[in-house]
């Protein structure tokens, strides 16, 4: 029958209680449930998602920077109290007068060194690095929780292990109790066996204890409500050994990892930028278009009407404007150096990630490979052990060993079941960092 826990603060409280009465409304959560879950509710991806549609606007706004025109409306109204200009006849007078305007204008740019291009292709990549580092967080949490949430699997099988040493200790405990009584043991026999019940018993709370911490991990890093209560499958997984070489993987992370192509984009935006720079030593073209109009009135003067001055006083205009660099104290080309060494930092990081992605790909490749060989011969040595320690209980109730020898088979069996799990575990995640190089992201190896 698969073996569950239950997770939740009264746990931590209560670590006796641990998995003793499970609720079968209480929700079961497998590794990939606990990754979702961690994805959905980190303030890290909540964080990451502010970022990504910041970077979606500032591409809209490129888009129509380099596309549409500028608009611009204005109406004004005020009295005039002293000396002014008759806009009719153009002469001074001295009566208060109203006046009214109004006025549309519109604006493009027609060349400014490809600016507005690069920049919508700089927004473009900008928003294909926020989405990037977005997934990569979302792989950062998923390898957080594995590791917690296989200690937590890890712990629990142990303190299982140390009930079961517990349960037989102590019945091996009554059973030279009662030898001793009819005189087949010796004092010392029984104490040698006292004092292993209670390394077992210390044991066992040192490991809930550990186990209680993997717990609060685990909930802290899927941003668990702390109130409510979970449950994790306990079954041991199965190993399974991957048939890729180690040059496939290094050559498919150099081309699709995200610190690469976040380093690839980078310094792409980079040489657009410099590129920018230089072209901004030419002139600058423009166009612009308006129309306008307005109304005016003398006070105590009958004039013509709103109607017919807002239509007679209209006027339109259209132009075309060039503007020539030719001093602004050297500004221009020291921009143009500053991109040049924006353009060679990228260069060099892009470098050094490509450097630091083959070198974590080598590193992970044997870490695999040695973990794998670890658990081999872990699982050899728990089967020769167990066997040992089968034989010495044996022995042990037909009182062929004394204690000190049957504690000493059964230190070396426990010692070998953690190792033997422990290996798993290491295995199964560095396995999984291995399957992440090349392409399988955390979520979907399950």
């Amino acid at each position: 029958m698969q073996k569950q826990i239950i997770i939740g603060i009264l746990m931590a409280i209560a670590p006796s209680t641990f998995g003793a009465n499970a609720s079968d409304s209480v929700r079961t959560m497998t590794l990939k449930d606990c990754m979702e879950y961690a994805i959905s509710n980190s303030t890290r991806i909540r964080i990451s998602e502010t970022t990504v549609d910041d970077a979606r606007i500032a591409r809209r706004d490129a888009i129509l920077a380099a596309l549409t025109p500028q608009v611009d409306a204005s109406a004004s109204a005020g009295y005039n109290f002293g000396r002014s200009i008759d806009p009719q006849t153009n002469t001074y007078f001295n009566t208060t007068s109203f006046s009214n305007s109004y006025s549309i204008s519109a604006g493009i740019t027609l060349f400014n060194g490809f600016q507005a291009v690069n920049n919508m292709r700089v927004s473009k990549t900008s928003l294909a690095i926020s989405r990037t580092e977005q997934e990569q967080a979302e792989a950062d949490i998923c390898l957080a929780v594995m590791e917690a949430y296989y200690n937590v699997v890890y712990y629990c099988r142990l303190c299982q292990l140390f009930d079961e040493q517990i349960a037989t200790a102590r019945t091996a405990l009554d059973k030279m109790l009662r030898q001793e009584e009819i005189g087949q043991k010796s004092r010392a026999d029984v104490i040698q066996l006292e004092a292993d019940l209670a390394d077992r018993e210390y044991d066992l709370v040192s490991t809930r204890q550990m186990r209680d911490e993997q717990i609060m991990t685990l909930s802290d890093l899927m941003f668990f409500p702390m109130d409510e209560q979970f449950m994790v499958d306990t079954t041991m997984p199965v190993a399974a050994a991957d048939n890729q070489t180690e040059d496939e993987i290094v050559n498919y992370a150099l081309g699709n990892n995200p610190n690469v192509k976040i380093a690839n984009w980078r310094a792409e935006n980079a040489r657009r930028e410099l590129s920018t720079a230089r072209w901004q030593l030419l002139p600058r073209l423009s166009a612009n278009a308006g129309w306008s109009t307005g109304y005016f009135t003398y006070q105590g003067v009958e004039g013509d009407s709103f109607g017919s001055q807002f239509h007679n006083n209209g006027g339109e205009y259209v132009g075309v404007s060039l503007s020539i660099p030719i001093f602004n104290r050297l500004n221009r080309y020291s921009e143009i150096s500053r991109k040049r060494n924006s353009y060679a930092r990228a260069n060099a990081e892009l470098d050094q990630k490509n450097r630091e992605t083959e070198s974590a790909v080598r590193k992970a490749f044997n870490e695999c490979r040695t973990a794998l060989a670890a658990y081999q011969q872990a699982c050899k040595k728990t089967e020769i052990q167990q066997e040992a320690y089968q034989l010495n209980q044996k022995r042990m109730e037909q009182g062929l060993i004394s204690g000190l020898e049957y504690q000493t088979a059964v230190n070396n069996y426990l010692k070998t079941k953690s190792d033997d799990m422990k290996s798993l575990f290491t295995y199964l995640i560095k396995q999984s960092v291995l399957k992440y190089y090349s392409g399988v992201e955390y979520v979907n190896q399950l």
